[in-house]
This record gives structure tokens, C-alpha cells and sequence, in this order.
């Protein structure tokens, strides 16, 4: 109950600020929408709606991390979250209220970036909801770099890190734009080392019902969901015993 009420005063901190909900929202249908614009008049293998959806519902949930950063970056500034210590929450339960209310957003972005490429012809199957429903564990990951941040560093700093340098970290070693072994061996093998390639591969197999190459990715995204999201808490605890 105590984690319920603390998500429902973060979801009304979340509402309050609707240009960056809908920046959050818009700017990857944008990015979908011209470079299927590209695909219709230069036809190119990486830009197809099957390779494209699930690398741009990928980089939108990287807007998770800059909105879970401000949130806790903000709080921690503030009294209000000092006096919250004093009550009988636990470092767990303050994430786990970060967390809630952003779940119903990460799924908010995935369907409305499928609904879009629906509209640029690409096929509806069974698969399409698995593909939505694999985009959870990689907001696990956006979301805990973001608690990180925010519960280690200032505001300016949090969200400088979860800003421009996380987004273009996670599009440019995702395989979203190109494929990476188009940079070199070297470069591919350090981007596999991180979780954006396999949270976009995880959902083009999905989409495929390419099943038998699902689990390994999935290790990798859910593994770094669960390191992060594990030490946003200890960090967090810190910051209670300071």
C-alpha cells in the first residue's frame, strides 16, 4: 500500500509536465515515419518495417531513463522526500513506486510505434504482441540506468548523462540504424557486451516468431534490468543513511 501511494504521487509528477510525455511519445513516431519515407522512395533492407518497429520502440523507452532521472534527481533536492524518511518506506518500496508508473508508459510507446507501422504496411500477426510485451524487460533497463543516475547525481548531471549521451549510446550501438558489423568486428562485439543490440533483436525475433533466438537475448536484457534496477536500490539506500 505504501508503494502504491507513493507511485500514484510520482504518476501526478509525471502529468504535470505533458510537452516531455508527448516529445517521449512523438519523436520516435517521427523518426518511424521518415525513414519509412526513405524505405518507399530508396528501398533499403534495415529500414523495413520488420527490421525498423522494434529498433524505434527500443530508442524510445530510452526517454524513460531522462524522465526516471528528473523524478529522483528532483525529489532528492527537495524536502519532501526527506521527510518521507522518516515514515516506514524502505529504499525498495520508493523504486518500486518509481517504477509502477512507468510500465504503463514504456507499454503506451511500443503500441503506439506498432499501431504507426501497422499503417505503413506491416503485417499484423500473433507475434506483434509478443514483440510489445518483450519491450518490458528493456524498460526495466532505461528505467534503472535512470534511478541510478538520479539517486548519485544532481539533476543537471542525471540528466545530462540520461539526455543526449544515452540516447545516441543507444542508437548507435543498438543496430537500430546499421548493422554493426558494418563498423567492424571490433565494434560488434563491444556492442553485443551491452544490452541495446539484444533488447532490439530480442524484438525482431519476437516479430519473426524467430522463438529459439528469443532466450538468449532476453538473458542479456533481463539480467541487465534486474543489475540496475538492484542497484538503484542500494544507491538510494545510501542516500536514506546519509
Amino acid at each position: 500500500m505504501r508503494t502504491f501511494v507513493f507511485a500514484g504521487r510520482v504518476t501526478k509528477e509525471i502529468l504535470r509536465d505533458p510537452l516531455s510525455l508527448v516529445f517521449g511519445v512523438g519523436f520516435p513516431v517521427v523518426l518511424l515515419l521518415l525513414l519509412s519515407a526513405i524505405q518507399s522512395n530508396i528501398p533499403v533492407e534495415m529500414f523495413r518495417p520488420e527490421e525498423l518497429t522494434p529498433g524505434i520502440a527500443v530508442f524510445g523507452l530510452s526517454f524513460l531513463s531522462l524522465f526516471s532521472a528528473q523524478l529522483v534527481s528532483k525529489d532528492r533536492s527537495g524536502a519532501m522526500l526527506q521527510r518521507l524518511f522518516t515514515t516506514p518506506m524502505r529504499a525498495h518500496h520508493f523504486i518500486l513506486g518509481y517504477v509502477l508508473p512507468l510500465i504503463p508508459m514504456a507499454l503506451c510507446q511500443g503500441l503506439i510505434c506498432y499501431a504507426v507501422s501497422l499503417c505503413l504496411e506491416l503485417s499484423f500477426t500473433v507475434n506483434l504482441i509478443w514483440a510489445i510485451l518483450c519491450l518490458l524487460p528493456v524498460a526495466g533497463i532505461y528505467i534503472g540506468i535512470g534511478l541510478l543516475c538520479g539517486s548519485l547525481m544532481t539533476e543537471k548531471q542525471a540528466t545530462s548523462i540520461c539526455g543526449a549521451l544515452l540516447t545516441n549510446l543507444s542508437a548507435w550501438l543498438s543496430g537500430t540504424w546499421f548493422s554493426l558489423e558494418l563498423v567492424g568486428e571490433g565494434f560488434r562485439a563491444f556492442a553485443e557486451l551491452l544490452p541495446f543490440s539484444h533488447a532490439v533483436d530480442l524484438g525482431r525475433a519476437a516479430l519473426s516468431g524467430d522463438f529459439s533466438g528469443i532466450p538468449v537475448h532476453l538473458l542479456w536484457v533481463a539480467g541487465y534490468a534486474a543489475v540496475l534496477l538492484t542497484a538503484s536500490v542500494f544507491a538510494f539506500r545510501s542516500n536514506m543513511k546519509q
